[in-house]
Protein backbone atom coordinates (compact mmCIF):
# COMPACT_ATOMS: atom_id res chain seq x y z
CA UNK A 1 0.00 0.00 0.00
CA UNK A 2 1.32 3.44 -0.91
CA UNK A 3 1.86 5.82 1.94
CA UNK A 4 2.11 9.54 2.43
CA UNK A 5 4.42 9.99 5.38
CA UNK A 6 4.38 13.47 6.90
CA UNK A 7 7.11 14.64 9.24
CA UNK A 8 5.82 17.63 11.19
CA UNK A 9 7.11 19.66 14.11
CA UNK A 10 8.80 22.90 14.95
CA UNK A 11 12.02 23.89 13.17
CA UNK A 12 15.06 22.21 14.74
CA UNK A 13 13.27 19.07 15.96
CA UNK A 14 14.77 16.66 13.43
CA UNK A 15 12.00 16.51 10.78
CA UNK A 16 14.32 16.87 7.82
CA UNK A 17 16.96 14.51 9.19
CA UNK A 18 14.42 11.72 9.69
CA UNK A 19 12.45 12.43 6.50
CA UNK A 20 15.58 12.39 4.36
CA UNK A 21 16.92 9.18 5.89
CA UNK A 22 13.58 7.39 5.52
CA UNK A 23 13.43 8.63 1.93
CA UNK A 24 16.96 7.40 1.19
CA UNK A 25 16.30 4.00 2.69
CA UNK A 26 12.98 3.53 0.93
CA UNK A 27 13.79 5.20 -2.37
CA UNK A 28 10.83 7.54 -1.76
CA UNK A 29 10.92 11.24 -2.73
CA UNK A 30 10.96 13.79 0.09
CA UNK A 31 9.12 17.05 -0.55
CA UNK A 32 10.03 19.94 1.76
CA UNK A 33 8.03 23.16 1.74
CA UNK A 34 11.03 25.39 2.47
CA UNK A 35 12.86 24.05 -0.60
CA UNK A 36 9.84 24.82 -2.78
CA UNK A 37 9.53 28.35 -1.40
CA UNK A 38 13.26 28.90 -1.77
CA UNK A 39 12.98 28.01 -5.46
CA UNK A 40 10.14 30.51 -5.97
CA UNK A 41 11.48 33.45 -3.97
CA UNK A 42 14.14 34.64 -6.46
CA UNK A 43 11.44 34.91 -9.14
CA UNK A 44 9.33 37.35 -7.13
CA UNK A 45 6.43 34.90 -6.77
CA UNK A 46 6.25 35.41 -3.01
CA UNK A 47 6.58 39.19 -3.03
CA UNK A 48 3.60 40.93 -1.48
CA UNK A 49 1.80 37.74 -0.46
CA UNK A 50 -0.12 37.89 2.80
CA UNK A 51 0.20 35.02 5.26
CA UNK A 52 -3.02 33.26 4.11
CA UNK A 53 -1.97 33.39 0.45
CA UNK A 54 1.56 32.25 1.28
CA UNK A 55 0.27 29.26 3.26
CA UNK A 56 -2.24 28.36 0.54
CA UNK A 57 0.59 28.30 -2.00
CA UNK A 58 2.92 26.40 0.34
CA UNK A 59 0.45 23.63 1.12
CA UNK A 60 -1.03 23.63 -2.39
CA UNK A 61 2.36 22.94 -3.97
CA UNK A 62 3.10 20.13 -1.53
CA UNK A 63 -0.35 18.60 -2.06
CA UNK A 64 0.12 18.69 -5.84
CA UNK A 65 3.41 16.80 -5.57
CA UNK A 66 1.87 14.24 -3.23
CA UNK A 67 -1.12 13.78 -5.53
CA UNK A 68 1.19 13.17 -8.49
CA UNK A 69 3.12 10.50 -6.60
CA UNK A 70 -0.11 8.77 -5.61
CA UNK A 71 -1.38 8.96 -9.20
CA UNK A 72 1.80 7.16 -10.25
CA UNK A 73 1.14 4.46 -7.65
CA UNK A 74 4.04 5.62 -5.49
CA UNK A 75 4.58 6.79 -1.94
CA UNK A 76 5.72 10.25 -0.86
CA UNK A 77 7.33 11.85 2.16
CA UNK A 78 6.51 15.42 3.20
CA UNK A 79 8.65 17.56 5.50
CA UNK A 80 6.62 20.50 6.83
CA UNK A 81 4.55 21.80 9.71
CA UNK A 82 0.91 20.71 9.46
CA UNK A 83 -2.28 21.29 11.38
CA UNK A 84 -5.28 19.00 11.86
CA UNK A 85 -7.10 20.40 8.81
CA UNK A 86 -4.12 19.68 6.55
CA UNK A 87 -3.76 16.19 8.01
CA UNK A 88 -7.45 15.46 7.37
CA UNK A 89 -7.24 16.71 3.79
CA UNK A 90 -4.10 14.73 3.00
CA UNK A 91 -5.54 11.60 4.64
CA UNK A 92 -8.54 11.89 2.34
CA UNK A 93 -6.25 12.43 -0.64
CA UNK A 94 -4.21 9.32 0.20
CA UNK A 95 -7.41 7.28 0.64
CA UNK A 96 -8.66 8.42 -2.81
CA UNK A 97 -5.68 6.58 -4.30
CA UNK A 98 -5.89 3.55 -2.01
CA UNK A 99 -3.08 4.84 0.15
CA UNK A 100 -2.60 5.69 3.78
CA UNK A 101 -1.38 8.81 5.58
CA UNK A 102 1.13 8.38 8.41
CA UNK A 103 2.12 11.40 10.52
CA UNK A 104 5.27 11.64 12.60
CA UNK A 105 5.44 14.58 14.99
CA UNK A 106 8.99 15.60 15.84
CA UNK A 107 9.51 17.41 19.13
CA UNK A 108 12.43 18.34 21.34
CA UNK A 109 11.41 18.25 24.98
CA UNK A 110 14.71 19.78 26.16
CA UNK A 111 14.42 23.48 25.26
CA UNK A 112 18.15 24.14 25.67
CA UNK A 113 19.00 21.29 23.30
CA UNK A 114 16.32 22.50 20.90
CA UNK A 115 17.67 26.04 20.85
CA UNK A 116 21.27 24.84 20.36
CA UNK A 117 20.18 22.55 17.51
CA UNK A 118 18.39 25.41 15.78
CA UNK A 119 21.07 28.03 16.30
CA UNK A 120 23.87 25.68 15.24
CA UNK A 121 22.41 24.54 11.93
CA UNK A 122 22.84 25.88 8.44
CA UNK A 123 20.39 24.31 6.02
CA UNK A 124 21.79 26.00 2.93
CA UNK A 125 18.47 26.12 1.06
CA UNK A 126 19.05 28.28 -2.03
CA UNK A 127 16.89 31.42 -1.94
CA UNK A 128 15.62 30.75 1.58
CA UNK A 129 16.46 32.09 5.02
CA UNK A 130 17.67 30.44 8.19
CA UNK A 131 15.13 30.27 10.99
CA UNK A 132 15.57 32.14 14.29
CA UNK A 133 14.48 31.10 17.78
CA UNK A 134 11.85 33.88 17.68
CA UNK A 135 10.36 32.18 14.61
CA UNK A 136 10.20 28.88 16.52
CA UNK A 137 8.37 30.57 19.39
CA UNK A 138 5.82 32.06 16.95
CA UNK A 139 5.32 28.65 15.31
CA UNK A 140 4.83 27.04 18.74
CA UNK A 141 1.73 29.25 19.16
CA UNK A 142 0.50 28.88 15.57
CA UNK A 143 0.94 25.08 15.47
CA UNK A 144 0.11 23.76 18.94
CA UNK A 145 0.35 20.11 17.81
CA UNK A 146 -1.93 17.68 16.10
CA UNK A 147 -4.78 15.65 17.51
CA UNK A 148 -5.00 12.93 14.87
CA UNK A 149 -3.28 9.58 15.20
CA UNK A 150 0.47 9.98 14.91
CA UNK A 151 3.85 8.84 16.18
CA UNK A 152 5.78 11.28 18.35
CA UNK A 153 9.59 11.22 18.41
CA UNK A 154 11.84 13.37 20.57
CA UNK A 155 15.03 14.96 19.18
CA UNK A 156 16.48 14.72 22.70
CA UNK A 157 16.80 10.98 21.97
CA UNK A 158 19.40 9.47 19.59
CA UNK A 159 18.56 9.76 15.88
CA UNK A 160 19.04 6.02 15.23
CA UNK A 161 16.49 5.13 17.91
CA UNK A 162 13.97 7.60 16.50
CA UNK A 163 14.63 6.32 12.98
CA UNK A 164 14.02 2.75 14.12
CA UNK A 165 10.73 3.77 15.77
CA UNK A 166 9.62 5.61 12.61
CA UNK A 167 10.46 2.70 10.31
CA UNK A 168 8.65 0.30 12.60
CA UNK A 169 5.59 2.53 12.76
CA UNK A 170 5.27 3.06 9.02
CA UNK A 171 5.79 -0.64 8.40
CA UNK A 172 9.34 -0.13 7.22
CA UNK A 173 10.39 0.11 3.64
CA UNK A 174 12.84 -2.16 1.99
CA UNK A 175 16.23 -0.46 2.09
CA UNK A 176 16.77 0.80 -1.48
CA UNK A 177 20.25 2.21 -0.88
CA UNK A 178 23.02 0.66 -2.91
CA UNK A 179 25.10 -1.61 -0.71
Amino acid sequence: MNQVVVFTGLPGTGKSTLAEEVGRRGGVPVFAGDWLMGALKPHGVLAGLGRPEFLAMYYGLLETLVRRQLMLGQSAIVDCLVDDATVAGWAQLAAEYGGQLRVIECVCTDLEVHRRRLEGRRRGIPGWHEVSWDHVERMRIEYPGIGSEHLRVDASEPVEGNLSRVLGWIGGWKDQRRQ
